[in-house]
């Protein structure tokens, strides 16, 4: 059964906990959602929302709210989630945003800086014992489709009936999802190098990169994007800084 090999491997590996945010507006109202799962089979799912807030502030409070439900337990913890942002973040930038006196490279503040030092204060305590991963969103993972529908049901209004209970009495699949690497934010593609410039779009938190124009303005229209077409590495850098990515 699924359920026990979920269990058989959690014995090593410790906690699971899955997160996701949602936002309709960007700004506007918007919602998390997230399920802790403990070694001994308990599943608990956690949800909440704002009336006006970003996709970034709700990624982040996922994980905020998951991390203070398990304060003091000893296990590992392997988060799940599909934000970039939220993973950069705390593995990345983190470090070099506290050197600079929680500033970017500009000399801009960091956004979500509230959220960043809750997170920071949660991890700091047992960060040897936290493993962020990589989940590709709305892709069919049980796990993350049902935080996302969590998510999106505080951010509406309409909050669902939260689980809390045995594992197997759960309707969700939580087997943890093949690991996958963190998208590259600063990888150029092939094709983008032979058209002669490439297109980069920013939207919820999530940095990419397109060939063409079409490609690009598929994504961004009618939304609260950033977007700009470089022709170098070095023009990349320069956008990705000034959007407080570098």
């Amino acid at each position: 059964m699924a359920e026990v090999a979920i269990l058989s491997g959690m014995k090593a590996g410790g906690m699971l906990i899955y997160t996701d945010g949602a936002c309709s507006g960007n700004p506007g109202p918007g919602g998390w959602g997230a399920i802790v799962l403990s070694p001994e089979g308990r599943v608990l799912e956690l949800g909440g929302g704002e009336p006006r807030t970003t996709n970034n502030r709700m990624e982040l409070s996922a994980a905020i709210a998951a991390l203070r439900r398990v304060e003091g337990a000893k296990d590992p913890l392997r988060i799940f989630t599909d934000s970039t942002y939220l993973i950069s973040g705390i593995t990345r930038w983190l470090p070099m945003w506290k050197r600079r006196g929680w500033t970017r490279a500009d000399g801009e503040g960091i956004l979500n800086r509230d959220l960043w030092e809750g997170l920071d204060g949660l991890v700091s305590r047992r960060r040897e014992k936290v493993s962020w991963n990589y989940v590709r969103g709305h892709q069919g993972h049980p796990a993350n489709s049902r935080c996302d529908e969590i998510a999106v049901a505080f951010s509406k209004g309409k909050p669902v009936e939260l689980y809390a209970g045995p594992l197997l009495g759960y309707s969700v699949d939580l087997f943890p999802p093949r690991p996958e690497p963190l998208p590259d934010p600063v990888r150029r593609t092939a094709g983008a190098k032979k058209a002669g410039g490439w297109y980069l779009s920013l939207l919820d938190g999530r940095l990419e990169r397109h060939a063409t124009w079409p490609d690009c303005q598929a994504r961004v229209h009618g939304k609260p994007a950033l977007f700009k077409k470089v022709g170098s590495p070095e023009e990349e850098a320069a956008a990705l800084k000034k959007w407080g990515l570098a």
